[in-house]
């Protein structure tokens, strides 16, 4: 039975990141979508469909911002929290793995096009459809970001996002079929608000399982972002505390409405 759970968050996070960082892809390589709005709802609706697609096998958390929330809300077991934060993240490596497949040749002609030597400081133009970066290159010249800056901007996109999945999922029987669809949107407008900033993580498996794909494919540390230690701080640690501070908003406003 958890072999089953562990397999459908792999199915599900996959299945998300396979769509959203393809959208980044073609965005980068081709001039695909002519703003971050399209890129966005190309995100919320992979959300959507990875939900569909696993809900009926595991709770579909997809993030392991959501599980550590879960846990705190004593929805989600210790003895599966690892588990679920191991499959989400080999499922997002996968799904990176598969997008550097298909776009290998493109990302390539793109690198030469532009006379950007994979591994050097300047190769982070072309991992950003791995990995997240800050400030985000499309709006660098217009943006200046601290560390302090981004980790709130992550947390707080977090925070959001797991504060509307705690709110839709607490009677699910009223709302079923509407739920994923609603969490995609949430999605869609959390990265039209950070994205500017951050790229939008919100999801430490989204970020790290596709940046280390980009780390071993020749970017080494250019798939990192500047700042020490940046990645961590930035789009793990920092989605993990948005996701804790949103359970104990939903605890609270559960204890007083049941005064």
């Amino acid at each position: 039975m958890r072999l089953r759970e562990y397999f459908g968050e792999f199915l599900g996070t996959f299945i998300l990141v396979l769509f959203g960082c393809s959208a980044v892809a073609g965005a980068v390589l081709f001039d695909a979508f002519g703003s971050l709005l399209e890129v966005a709802l190309i995100w919320g609706f992979g959300v959507a469909l990875a939900i569909f697609c696993i809900r009926n096998i595991c709770p579909a958390h997809l993030n392991p911002a959501v599980s550590l929330a879960m846990f705190f809300a004593k929805k989600l077991s210790l003895k599966k929290l690892l588990p679920y934060v191991f499959f989400q993240t080999l499922g997002a490596f996968a799904a990176g793995a598969v997008i550097y497949f298909m776009f290998g040749d493109a990302i390539a002609f793109y690198e030469s096009g532009h006379a950007i030597l994979r591994g050097s400081a300047e190769s982070y133009q072309s991992a950003v459809m791995f990995g997240e970066f800050f400030p985000n290159p499309d709006f660098e010249a217009k943006l200046s970001i601290s560390v302090p800056l981004a980790c709130f901007m992550e947390a707080f996109g977090t925070f959001i996002l797991v504060f509307v999945i705690f709110r839709l999922t607490e009677k699910t029987e009223q709302m079923d079929n509407l739920t994923p669809v609603l969490i995609g949107l949430t999605v869609s407008l959390i990265i039209c608000l950070v994205a500017p900033f951050t790229q939008a993580g919100l999801n430490p498996a989204r970020d790290f399982g596709p940046r280390m794909v980009a780390y071993f494919a020749g970017w080494g540390e250019a798939a990192f972002p500047s700042g020490n230690l940046s990645f961590l701080t930035v789009y793990i640690l920092s989605p993990m505390a948005g996701g804790g501070a949103a359970t104990g908003l939903h605890k609270f406003l559960i204890k007083h409405s049941e005064v």
